[in-house]
C-alpha cells in the first residue's frame, strides 16, 4: 500500500478526533496515511487526543483515553503518553504553541506545562497562518478538508472513491458496496460513519458544507460500538418480568439499532422496528393499533418521541421516558415521568423531567422501580394493620356498650394500645424489606385503589375477629375477678399484644413461616418494646393508675391463647387460599 503523508489542521473539540482517524486510518482498506494530528488548545488538545487514542489503540488504558481531565497531573499524563503512542503507530503530533496559550489566557502556567510535556514527548511545534483563524493549515500547497458523516447523507456528497492507485470517479457498484458493508456493520451492532475528503486549492472566503463538503471523496467506512453495560440486559429482562415493556427511540441506523435491541433482548419475536420516517407516515389510529408491537424506533424527530409517549398513554399505559439532550424536553414533559439523564443530561432536559439519574443507568431505573413497588407494598400493609386494629378497638367498645352497658377498656388504656402496640410496629411494618418476587409481579393499573384485591374486606374482618377476642377475654376476666377491672386488664391484655401478633401477620401475603417469622431485625424491636410496656403495667404497680388489676394465672394463659389466636387465623387464611399472594399472572 502507498503512504502519503498530508497535514491536517483539526479544530478539535472532543470527537472531531475520532474524525481525523476514522479519515486516514481507513475501515475498509481504500489507502493508509501518515498523519500530522494538529493541537490549538489545552482542553481541546486532552480531548483530542483520548478521542484518537480510544481508536487507534483499542485496549489502550481507559485511564488515558478519558475525555475529561480535571488536574494538571492527569494532562500532563494524558499528553506525554498520548502523544508517545500516537508517534510508536506511524503519526506525527504537532501543536501550535500560541494557540495554546491564546486558548489559555486565564492559567499561562498551565498551557506552558502541557507545551512543554507535548515536547517532551516527541510532539513538534508549527504556525498555523494567523489570517484564517480555524483554517486548515498549509504544507506543500495542500489544504485537506476531512469529513465524516452517516453514510446516508455523506455519500451522495461523493463524486471519486480512493482506490489502490488513488482517487476514480464514484460508480453505482462503489456505492453499493458500502451501503452492503454498512450494513453488515450494523448488523453487527456497530455505529457506522462514513468519511471522505477534499483536496482544495484554494480557500474559500465562505467556509460552509456548499463550499467544503461537496465532490467529495469517498475513503471508507468506520464501525463504532459503545458497548451496553454488563447489568443492561439483566435490568431489561427484569423489566419484562415485571411487565414493563422497554422500547427503544434512538437516532441510530434502523438496522444497528436492532441489533443492539436484539441483544439486550428489547427486540424480540414478534417486535418490529420502524423508522421515523414510517412513523411520521402513520395516522395516529395506525400507531394506536401497532405501537405495542413496536419494540425499536429508529432515525426519529422530537416530534416522533411525543407522539411515542401520547400514544401509550391512549392505551392506559403508564410511561416513562428517559433522554439527555435538548430535542428530548417534549417528550420528558409528556411523560408520566420524565427521567433526565445527571451526567449527560442538558439542563434544559433535566427543568423537564420529574427526576434526574445521578449515574445515567438504566438498571438505576429498574431498582428504584423495585424499590417503589416495594414502599407501596409496604404502604398497604401499614394501613392494613392500622385500619384493621383501630376497628377492632372502636367494635370492641361500641358492642360491649351495646350488649351489656360497660365499658370493656379505658380511655386511658386506649391511649397506651394507640402508643404501644400500634405506633411502634406500624413504624418497623413500613421499613419491612422488598419482597423477592416483587418484580415478578404485574404492574398495577392506574386505576387500582389502596384496598384492592380484598384488602378492605380483610381489614373489616379483622376487625371484628379482634373485638371477638377482646370480648371474649372482657368477659372471661370479669367473671373470674368479679369485678369490671378484672375484665377491663383481661381485655386490655389480649388487645393490646394480638395487635403485636397482627403485626408480623401483616408482613406479608405469603405465609409468615415461608419469609421467616423474624427476619424483620426492626420490627423484632418493635415488638419488645410493646410487650415491655404492656408488662411494665400489667405486673408492676404502674398499672394502678391504669386501672388495672392482678388475675389468676390461668387467666393469663387464656389470655395468651387469645393473643395468639390472630396468627392461627391468618395462616389457614393463606394456606386455604382467602388471602392470597398476588404475583404475576
Amino acid at each position: 500500500m502507498n503512504r502519503e503523508r498530508e497535514i491536517v489542521k483539526a479544530s478539535i473539540y472532543g470527537i472531531i478526533g475520532n474524525a481525523l482517524l476514522v479519515a486516514f486510518k481507513m475501515a475498509v482498506g481504500f489507502m493508509s496515511h501518515s498523519i500530522a494530528i494538529i493541537l490549538d488548545g489545552v482542553n481541546n488538545a486532552t480531548d483530542a487526543l483520548s478521542s484518537i487514542v480510544t481508536i487507534v489503540g483499542k485496549t489502550w488504558d481507559e485511564q488515558v483515553t478519558r475525555a475529561l481531565l480535571t488536574t494538571l497531573d492527569e494532562n500532563l499524563r494524558m499528553i506525554r503518553e498520548s502523544v508517545a503512542y500516537l508517534k510508536a503507530q506511524g503519526l506525527r503530533v504537532v501543536f501550535d504553541a500560541e494557540h495554546f496559550f491564546d486558548g489559555y489566557k486565564a492559567n499561562p502556567d498551565f498551557a506552558l506545562a502541557c507545551v512543554r510535556a507535548a515536547s517532551e514527548a516527541g510532539a513538534d511545534s508549527i504556525d498555523l497562518c494567523e489570517t484564517n483563524g480555524g483554517a486548515l493549515p498549509h504544507e506543500v500547497g495542500e489544504i485537506v478538508a476531512a469529513v465524516k458523516g452517516a453514510i446516508d447523507s455523506l455519500l451522495p456528497r461523493c463524486a471519486f472513491v480512493m482506490d489502490e492507485g488513488g482517487p476514480r470517479p464514484i460508480e453505482d457498484q462503489d456505492r453499493a458496496q458500502a451501503l452492503a458493508v454498512a450494513e453488515g456493520l450494523s448488523d453487527e451492532a456497530l455505529r457506522v460513519l462514513a468519511v471522505a475528503y477534499k483536496e482544495i486549492n484554494a480557500l474559500p472566503d465562505a467556509l460552509t458544507p456548499d463550499t467544503l463538503e461537496t465532490d467529495l471523496t469517498f475513503l471508507g467506512l468506520v464501525g463504532m460500538i459503545d458497548p451496553p453495560r454488563p447489568e443492561a440486559k439483566a435490568a431489561v429482562a427484569t423489566c419484562r418480568r415485571a411487565g414493563i415493556k422497554p422500547v427503544m427511540i434512538t437516532g441510530d441506523h434502523v438496522v444497528t439499532a436492532s441489533a443492539i435491541a436484539r441483544e439486550l433482548g428489547i427486540l424480540t419475536d414478534g417486535d418490529r422496528a420502524i423508522t421515523g420516517a414510517e412513523l411520521d407516515a402513520m395516522t395516529d389510529d395506525e400507531l394506536d393499533a401497532a405501537v405495542e408491537q413496536i419494540a425499536v424506533y429508529a432515525r426519529v424527530s422530537p416530534e416522533n418521541k411525543i407522539r411515542i409517549v401520547k400514544a401509550w398513554q391512549r392505551k392506559g399505559q403508564v410511561v416513562s421516558m428517559t433522554g439527555d439532550g435538548v430535542n428530548d424536553a417534549p417528550a420528558l414533559k409528556a411523560a408520566d415521568i420524565g427521567c433526565a439523564m445527571g451526567i449527560t443530561g442538558t439542563d434544559v432536559a433535566k427543568g423537564a423531567a420529574d427526576m434526574t439519574l445521578t449515574d445515567d443507568n438504566f438498571a438505576t431505573i429498574v431498582d428504584a422501580v423495585r424499590e417503589g413497588r416495594g414502599i407501596y407494598a409496604n404502604i398497604r400493609k401499614v394501613v392494613g394493620f392500622l385500619l384493621g386494629t383501630n376497628i377492632g378497638e372502636v367494635i370492641t367498645v361500641f358492642a360491649a356498650m351495646l350488649l351489656w352497658r360497660k365499658t370493656p377498656l379505658l380511655s386511658m388504656q386506649l391511649l397506651l394500645i394507640n402508643l404501644a402496640t400500634d405506633s411502634l410496629p406500624a413504624i418497623a411494618l413500613g421499613m419491612e424489606a422488598v419482597e423477592a418476587d416483587v418484580m415478578d409481579k404485574k404492574p398495577k393499573p392506574k386505576s387500582e385503589g389502596l384496598f384492592a384485591h380484598g384488602l378492605g374486606v380483610r381489614i373489616v374482618l379483622q376487625g371484628f375477629l379482634f373485638a371477638l377476642l377482646t370480648l371474649i377475654g372482657f368477659v372471661a376476666g370479669e367473671k373470674a375477678t368479679g369485678t369490671l377491672a378484672g375484665g377491663q386488664t383481661l381485655a386490655f391484655m389480649v388487645l393490646a399484644l394480638s395487635q403485636v401478633v397482627q403485626a408480623y401477620n401483616m408482613r406479608s401475603d405469603r405465609s409468615l413461616f415461608a419469609i421467616g417469622p423474624f427476619s424483620n431485625h426492626k420490627l423484632n424491636w418493635a415488638a419488645l418494646a410493646s410487650t415491655a410496656l404492656v408488662a411494665l403495667v400489667l405486673f408492676t404497680p404502674v398499672g394502678i393508675a391504669f386501672g388495672l388489676v392482678t388475675l389468676p394465672w390461668q387467666y393469663y394463659l387464656l389470655g395468651l391463647g387469645l393473643i395468639l389466636a390472630p396468627l392461627l387465623v391468618m395462616e389457614i387464611a393463606k394456606l386455604c387460599g382467602l388471602i392470597r399472594h398476588h404475583g404475576r399472572k
